[in-house]
């Protein structure tokens, strides 16, 4: 029996060790994309009975890596990415949960600093169990040398692109 290829299988480019490079680097693009998004998802799936929404537990995460001052809401604003009308809404839901607590500035009474409140900190508790419960999921079968050097290249990565930004965007640690 003979089979028959389809057309387009005919007129699909032939891969060149060339393309093959170029589709490589695009591929990396996509696989961290992916790869992120999809552990998004799986964390708020396992925060949903908890009532936080992906905005209110990443305001929280980030929040967690200023906890001695504090931070003013416009810097928070800037490291999520959003505008200050949205990170207003978010501020208040998180306030009226009573997972953040607004105190004005030491230096500067007009200004408001956002803190994380006992309740919060709970919820952190619980996103930190979460987080290393899918990090076991997501590296089973993955040997430990093979997830340093996956590290390495994700904070070489990281490195580059902080450098073609010069700063211009939020900073989130390395560390969940």
């Amino acid at each position: 029996m003979v089979k028959h290829r389809s057309v387009a299988a005919d007129l699909a480019p032939r891969p060149t060790p060339k393309r093959a490079r170029a589709e490589s680097y695009i591929r990396i693009g996509f696989l961290v994309h992916d790869v992120s998004r999809m552990r998004r998802t799986l964390f708020d799936q396992a925060l949903k009975p908890l009532g936080i929404t992906r905005a209110q537990w990443w305001a929280l995460a980030n929040l967690s890596r200023q906890e001695t001052e504090g931070m003013i809401q416009s810097d928070l604003a800037r490291l999520l990415d959003v505008g200050k009308v949205t990170i207003g809404g978010l501020i208040d839901r998180l306030e009226a949960s009573g997972h953040v607590q607004r105190r004005p500035d030491p230096v500067d009474r007009r200004i408001k600093r956002i803190f994380i409140t006992e309740h919060g900190y709970d919820v952190i508790d619980h996103m930190k169990a979460v987080a290393r419960s899918l990090n076991d999921t997501i590296l089973a079968g993955i040997p430990a040398e093979e997830v340093h050097i996956a590290e390495e290249v994700m904070h070489r990565m990281k490195e580059n692109l902080r450098d073609q930004l010069g700063g211009k965007i939020g900073e989130t640690s390395d560390e969940e």
